[in-house]
């Protein structure tokens, strides 16, 4: 008896260590730029919740800068990360480094951004980014009364950075919601520009967003007529749209779309010139890509809940995807104070 015992000590023992050797692990985490607040939120959260469960981080800002990004994540590899967490600049331009890490057995997730055209990718954790569309697409929908409304409304559209695999589901999920009514005519889009390529914004940059808005008004909208809606698929571009429309436009406000609900957005909803924002809270975010880190260096099943739905151009990444949420004046307090995302003093 005394024997089984001490064997059960021993093996407790050595799960302990094990645990302890796996908690100890080294992780990166690359997060693309520090000019936009979600990426500094993101990558700080992670870091913390990381550090807390007993892992040593590297945590490292690209400055929108694929090369810094590519040897910043080569370095964390030959620096001894076992698992490296990658928001990319570019999807696609990141290969030498993930053929590194896939040459030296480190577990590579693609966080929030897809890493594409790669083998190398083992896991990608994000929200639901089709849906996000969808919430937008669906806002306009139902705020112009589309079903029952004679109509027209003017409508332009402002989606995201090319290069980031995300904004393309971003803009399928409203366009697919608003395309019926744009190819009816109930929907006018005066600019003519609606296909992806037209209307996307490099890098997300508001200053980007906000001249070609500009030019859009200056070109079509001069007389004073009514824009009724303006689809922009974050809070970045959805801010230059508001100050072009500030600086050029003379007609009735219109309804204007974002995401992330950034702390300057929501002073722009609560002041009525941001109509709603898509809340994907990246605590939740940052929280289930740590439970994934830990369930790879424990040896465990890595919990996902999606395997169709993002393939790189390679391999079909398993996924995690957390829901959005939709946010506006009407439930700011409930969803970003009270639930301590930000202190009431940043909104004000």
């Amino acid at each position: 008896m005394k024997k089984l015992v001490c064997i059960l000590l021993c093996v407790l023992m050595a799960c302990a260590s094990l645990s302890a050797l796996a908690a100890g692990e080294k992780v990166g985490v690359s997060m693309p730029t520090k000019d936009l607040q979600r990426w500094n939120q993101d990558g700080e959260n992670m870091k913390k919740l990381l550090e807390e469960a007993g892992y040593e981080v590297d945590l490292q800002f690209a400055s929108n800068d694929v090369q810094q990004q590519l040897n910043q994540i080569t370095n964390m590899i030959n620096n001894g990360c076992k698992v490296v967490v990658i928001s990319a600049v570019e999807g696609s331009s990141l290969g030498a480094a993930l053929d590194l890490a896939k040459e030296k057995g480190v577990t590579v997730f693609a966080y929030d951004r897809l890493l594409m055209e790669s083998d190398a990718v083992s896991y990608y954790a994000t929200f639901d980014n089709y849906k996000v569309g969808t919430v937008q697409g669906n806002y306009i929908k139902e705020a112009l009364d589309l079903d029952n409304a004679e109509g027209p409304f003017a409508l332009e559209i402002t989606a995201g950075d090319p290069g980031d695999n995300n904004a393309i589901y971003f803009y399928n999920g409203a366009i697919d919601v608003l395309k019926p009514y744009i190819e009816s005519g109930k929907l006018v889009v005066k600019s003519g520009q609606v296909e992806f390529e037209k209307v996307a914004t490099p890098t997300w940059k508001t200053e980007v967003a906000q001249n070609r808005a500009s030019g859009i008004i200056s070109s079509f909208y001069a007389d004073g007529s009514n824009i009724d809606a303006w689809l922009c698929s974050n809070d970045s571009t959805a801010m230059g749209v508001i100050n072009a429309l500030e600086d050029n436009y003379d007609g009735e406000w219109p309804i204007i779309t974002g995401q992330d609900c950034d702390k300057p957005n929501v002073k722009k909803m609560i002041e009525g010139k941001q109509s709603m924002s898509v809340f994907k809270d990246t605590r939740t975010l940052a929280a289930q890509v740590v439970k994934m880190v830990g369930q790879v260096l424990a040896g465990e099943t890595v919990e996902v809940n999606d395997t169709e739905t993002y393939n790189n151009n390679v391999i079909t990444v398993p996924s995690f995807l957390c829901e959005p949420v939709f946010g506006s004046a009407d439930n700011y307090m409930e969803l970003l104070i009270d639930s301590g995302y930000y202190q009431l003093s940043d909104v004000q």
